[in-house]
Order: structure tokens, then sequence, then C-alpha cells
């Protein structure tokens, strides 16, 4: 990942996505897989009921060791190192938390779990929002080939949720992504994206500024106060009706084959979905698993987390209840055996290193102050 050549890395900032092969050894990514409780545990959450796809699993042991692995946050730093900032900007990309979601098992044949085309990290918040709005200035502006998606100046600020909206995302992700558990090909049950970040991201989000004249399929300005697909503080929703030049049955792609132990990511502002049916022949399982920088936002989630995790609660951004507490041998701090990964958690003050900017030394320190380490 260190060789990266500039070629590769102009493709993935122009496609917002990629994968990083063999992250894991293939055998030990099914091994946590087997590793996962028993999905028929009363206290275990799933959606859907009647074939469950999404487990309201955050502290098994095994996602634990995932999340902790080394090699997995050298993955989440690389990610994080096609992002910049300005020098006085309180985050520092090196570090990340260790973001606490979800994990899939989509059996062969499902067709109930199928999300279509979204972009997560709040809906209606990108335009209200000012600091979030700043973030997409030069689209704006009129100048939407000079915006850059990495800089992550205006972000670390940026109200996502500004609704608290059941299901919303508080944490800043400059990536989602996910460890792969399972070998998954095209239509067998994995992701679909939308490879044209910067197109597609300023067509969206200027399309609530105008409305289409059927009489000679052209637009004028719309000055209503409708905003396609925005929930607030969910996501933004995409449609052929309601952006009918995504062409999104054609734009929307399958990503290439990938393996137990390979990590994909996608930029936080990528359109993304589900295959609608699951088609291939194995279950198609991930645990989740973002990239989320050090930063204000993140490390005030970090406390709230680090209390979930003490407690086998669900992390702060999903559903309440009991959770895993009632769970015979979920994961404890045992399980969390590197300096690097006890700082993720929050169980260890993060470190001042002396090549640092003055907004990385002041977030390292903010940081440690919240978490009272």
């Amino acid at each position: 990942m260190n060789n990266l050549s500039s070629y590769i890395k102009n493709k993935i900032e122009t496609r917002g996505v990629m994968i990083i092969r063999d992250v894991l050894p293939n055998e030990y990514a099914l091994k946590l897989k087997e590793d996962v409780p028993p999905i028929d545990n009363p206290y275990t959450k799933a959606f859907l009921q009647d074939k469950p796809v999404f487990y309201e699993l955050y502290w098994s042991p095994a996602q634990i060791l995932a999340r902790a692995d080394c090699r997995v946050l050298e993955a989440l730093r690389f990610a994080n190192s096609f992002w910049h900032a300005s020098p006085a900007t309180r985050i520092c990309l090196q570090e990340n938390i260790m973001y606490a979601d979800r994990l899939r098992i989509r059996q062969p044949g499902d067709a109930q779990f199928a999300l279509g085309p979204h972009v997560d990290g709040g809906g209606i918040e990108r335009w209200e929002d000012p600091e979030y709005r700043s973030c997409y200035s030069s689209i704006f502006q009129g100048l939407w080939e000079e915006n850059d998606f990495f800089d992550a100046t205006h972000r670390v600020r940026a109200q996502m949720s500004l609704y608290n909206m059941a299901g919303g995302c508080s944490a800043f992700r400059t990536w989602q992504g996910w460890l792969s558990l399972s070998t998954v090909s095209p239509g067998g049950g994995g992701l679909l994206v939308n490879p044209l970040l910067k197109l597609t991201t300023s067509y969206w989000l200027l399309r609530p500024f105008f409305r289409r004249i059927k009489e000679n399929d052209s637009w004028e300005i719309d000055e209503s106060s409708i905003w396609q697909g925005a929930v607030p503080g969910r996501g933004q929703e995409m449609t052929d009706s309601l952006h009918p030049d995504l062409e999104l049955s054609t734009s929307m792609v399958s990503i290439p084959t990938v393996n137990p132990g390979d990590m994909v990511f996608w930029h936080c502002d990528t359109i993304h979905a589900v295959d609608p049916i699951h088609g291939g022949q194995s279950d198609s399982s991930v645990f989740y698993i973002p990239a989320a920088p050090l930063c204000e936002v993140n490390a005030e989630y970090l406390v709230r987390q680090r209390h979930s995790f003490e407690y086998g609660i669900p992390a702060p951004d999903f559903p309440g209840g009991k959770g895993e507490s009632n769970h015979i041998g979920r994961a404890t701090t045992k399980c969390v055996n590197t300096v690097d990964a006890k700082c993720a958690m929050g169980l260890e003050p993060f470190e001042i290193k002396p090549h640092m900017t003055s907004g990385e030394k002041e977030m390292i320190l903010h940081a440690n102050n919240l978490l009272n380490l």
C-alpha cells in the first residue's frame, strides 16, 4: 500500500471506491465468521425477522478482534491518507477511532434486503448546515470541477444529524467500508457503486435548484422547497424519477469479486446500493468497518461508545435496548491487545508525535482530555 502509483491514486480519487486485497488471510477471515456468536440467541436482534440479514451485534469477540487487528488498522490509515486538511484543523488522519458497526450475513436467494441507491451521512444537512455546505462550496459556485472531495477542513465541524433521527450517523467517516468474510461475485448479494464521485455528487447537490420542463425536456430554475430524496438526519436517496440524469440503471455497477480477508472502502459521498437479489450460491457476509479519523466529533462519539462497550449495549448511533449486555462471552478489553487498538477504543491515550501539525497536536490533547486519559 505504501508504493501506490500516482495513476492508481488518481483512479481511486476519481472513482471514490477501492478494494484492498488480502488485508487478513483468507482462513483467518473465515474463522472470524465461524466465531460469530449463535445468531439464534434470544437476546440478539436482527433485521429482517423472517430471514435475518443484519444482526445487532457490536461487541462479539470476532468483531473486536477484526477491528483491533494491526493489519485492519493499517488499512484504515491508508484509506485516510487520501485525505488532507489545513494545518490548523483539529483532525489527526493518522489515528482512527474504532467505530463499532453491525455485521451482515445474507443468504442466497434473499430479495428483501434491497437497499437502493443512496448516500449516507445526513440528508438535508448537506445544504442546511453551513459547515457541511462549505464542503461543496465550489459546486455551489458553479465550479464543480474544482471541488476537493478529500479536504476534511470543513467536514470535521459539519453537522450530519441536525434532527436526531433514528438511524442517523453522528460520526465522521471518511470512507465507509467492510471486511469481507466470504467470496462474493457481482450479483451475489454484494455492493454496487456509482464510480463517478465528482460528477454525480455535483449533480445531486444541484438537483433541488432545477426542475424539468416536460414539454421540451429542458430544465429551469426551481425556487420551491422540495429537496429530492433528502431525508433529514438519515441520508440521501436516489431514484430514476427524482434524479433522471444519473441513469441509475446503467451507472450503478457491481464491485469486482471479493474474497474473505479483502476490505472494501467507498467515499462518504459515493452513491451505493446492494444487489436487489442475492443470486449467488453462498452467503454474502461482512463486518462493517469504516475509516473514522480522530477529530472532535469522533472523539466525543468515542467517549459514548466506550460506555456502550463497557456495558454491552448498542453503539450510540444504533437502536438502544439491552443489546449484548446479557450475552455470555461477549468481548472484553482482553480482546484488545495492542496499544494502537486500545487507543482506537478509547482505552489508552493517543500519542503526540514530533512531525504532527498544530491541529493534530491540539486534537490529540483534546481527545485525551475528553476520554480522561
